[in-house]
């Protein structure tokens, strides 16, 4: 029965893509952007969730403020699972020509020059997807994390959407044994560092002031190996093309290699806030950010999508 769902979810997907594919970028991303509103109002998945989080990181925007910043993250989310699907038919060129502005590429050329390799860092922010699009179409060899999706077919379509733009996929299972062997090699690692997973190894982090459990594996893998870690995130621009920017985290091994770690996840989340408040509707807010947090986070700064009411 699972699988049959799996199968009926995964052709309609391709259906959709098919549809979608005839049409130009723009009204495609537009008709995404439609679809994804839907989420918001009238079906209303995970409303609550998406206004506390956006109340609780900006407690200066009026109830009106938080709505409209709401549904507009929701169009988002539509319009970027669109465009994701819809990449591979672009190609390598095509991703280029997405991209009017670059901020700080020379941090990247720089890094990949000194063959240490790189560990790529990003957030929930934009269109994630597309910057890793971008890194691999200009020249740097780049694997990414990624965790196995619940339905299989999704997961193999989207780990082949992305080799075709030149990006090669590691599942998290694999990764302690395959980013040493590819940041040996010169590769670039990336990671999606902002979910507080079960089970990962992770330490919590001021997030918009609340503690938030953040995975840690970019920052044991950057001090181990001496890697440089380099935040991406690609940032929608009004007209509809992307602002792709770079900036470097500080990786300071003083010995103390916990504590160490734990200041780079750190410096990290700091630098991903910084981004999301330029584009605070491009946050993926749908995910509670703020679930798991330690025993004894006090009651002012506990999750937000967690009280009653």
């Amino acid at each position: 029965m699972k699988s049959l769902q799996h199968r009926a979810e995964y052709g309609a997907l391709r259906g959709l893509v098919r549809a979608l594919g005839a049409v130009p970028w723009d009204r495609a991303g537009r008709i995404g952007a439609g679809v994804g509103a839907m989420g918001y109002r009238p079906l209303g998945v995970r409303r609550r969730v998406v206004e506390r989080q956006i109340a609780a990181a900006f407690p200066e925007l009026s109830r009106e403020e938080v709505a409209k910043m709401s549904k507009r993250s929701y169009e988002h989310l539509g319009r970027s699972a669109i465009e994701t699907a819809l990449l591979p038919g672009l190609g390598q060129a095509g991703v280029l020509r997405l991209v009017s502005e670059v901020e700080n590429w020379d941090i990247v050329e720089r890094a990949h020059a000194a063959g240490r390799g790189i560990i790529i860092v990003a957030g929930h922010l934009g269109n994630w997807e597309l910057a890793a699009a971008y890194i691999a179409a200009r020249g740097v060899p780049l694997d990414v994390i990624v965790r196995k999706m619940g339905n299989p077919f999704f997961d193999r379509y989207l780990n082949q959407t992305r080799e075709q733009l030149g990006v090669n996929v590691v599942y998290d299972a694999q990764a302690v044994r395959q980013t040493p062997r590819a940041l040996r090699e010169g590769r670039a690692v990336g990671f999606v560092a902002d979910q507080g997973v079960r089970g990962l190894a992770s330490t919590f982090v001021p997030f918009f002031g609340r503690p938030a459990k953040t995975p840690r594996g970019a920052a044991v893998f950057a001090l181990r190996f001496g890697a440089p870690v380099i935040f991406v995130a690609a940032l929608r621009k009004p007209d509809g093309s992307y602002r792709v920017g770079f900036e470097e985290v500080a990786v300071v091994d003083t010995g103390d290699r916990e504590r160490d770690v734990d200041a780079v996840v750190l410096r990290f989340t700091r630098v991903l806030e910084n981004w999301v408040r330029r584009a605070p509707e491009q946050y993926f807010w749908q995910h509670r950010r703020w679930r798991r947090q330690p025993p004894d986070t006090p009651p002012e700064l506990r999750d937000p999508a967690a009280e009653p009411g």
